[in-house]
């Protein structure tokens, strides 16, 4: 099972609410949780190379940045992470430049640093407290572990905004075109952001990289589907390389934009999973 990997640590962590939560998956065998951790809590991630990765949350300042959901783990960065981290076949970062897209807790791409990218750049919205939090678990996670062997990956805390490119630092001038890989996990629950996301991907993405792009169905498939729509990849300069469908179980199932009613707790244990090229 995909969550079996999480526990969590902290003063609040062996109350009975949090140990019936992380145990739902046993008591009903068909439920599942999307969203890991708390303020008070950190999130472990048991990597099967690594040993226990530990993950704080940020604490996001006003209701526009609570809004977006970053301070929580959901599972399509954790799906993410252990594609990179066990199935180095098809998704190696061994050697490339990556860069991750509303990064959250910075899961895939703390993985993707300690799977020797050369480069890796962990991106959210400009929040000061979400970018200080993601820093936070890169030091705790990568650098105090490359300290030890004296080789320090090359990874990077950087804001911003999808669809936005005339920062202050010069960062998305300098990167356009710059990277071999992108990861995006969980970030296409909102509509009205999908040509802006799209925008993104388009302008850091070199002509052969990828756009690694999962996604939970909890927040339903119409809202994601939209992110997909040929026209609009068509009018981004880009297309779909691959797309299935993988449940928590490890099982998988093509890709469709309409199943009808379907049923909550079911829904919830899927994800979508795509690879994007830039077109032709």
């Amino acid at each position: 099972m995909l969550t079996d990997k999480i526990r969590l640590s902290g003063p609040d962590a062996n109350e009975p609410e949090d140990i019936l939560s992380s145990s739902l998956g046993v008591i009903f065998p068909d439920d599942i949780t999307n969203q890991h951790g708390d303020r008070e809590n950190a999130v472990i991630y048991l990597s099967p190379t690594f040993g226990s990765i530990t993950l704080t949350l940020a604490d996001p300042q006003g209701e526009d940045s609570r809004r977006l959901f970053s301070h929580f783990l959901w599972n399509a960065g954790l799906q993410l992470a252990e594609f990179i981290e066990e199935d180095s076949a098809q998704w190696s970062v061994k050697g490339e430049r990556v860069l991750e897209l509303g990064a959250g807790t910075g899961l895939a791409g703390i993985v993707a640093g300690l799977m020797g990218a050369e480069t890796v750049v962990i991106s959210d919205y400009p929040a000061p407290e979400v970018l200080a939090n993601i820093g936070a678990n890169i030091k705790r996670n990568v650098t105090s572990r490359a300290e030890k062997d004296r080789v320090v990956p090359d990874m990077r805390v950087q804001g911003h905004e999808w669809g936005a490119f005339n920062d202050e630092d010069g960062f998305c001038e300098k990167e356009r075109e710059g990277f071999d890989k992108l990861l995006v996990a969980d970030c296409l629950w909102m509509p009205w952001q999908h040509a802006n996301l799209l925008s993104s991907i388009q302008w850091f993405l070199k002509g052969s990289g990828r756009a690694w792009v999962v996604a939970g169905f909890h927040t339903g498939r119409a809202k994601m589907k939209g992110f997909y729509d040929e026209a609009l990849l068509k009018q981004m300069g880009l297309e779909i390389e691959s797309i299935h469908e993988k449940n928590a179980d490890g099982s998988e199932r093509a890709w469709v934009e309409d199943r009808g009613i379907e049923d909550v707790t079911e829904r919830k244990r899927w994800l979508v999973v795509a690879v994007l090229k830039r077109r032709g």
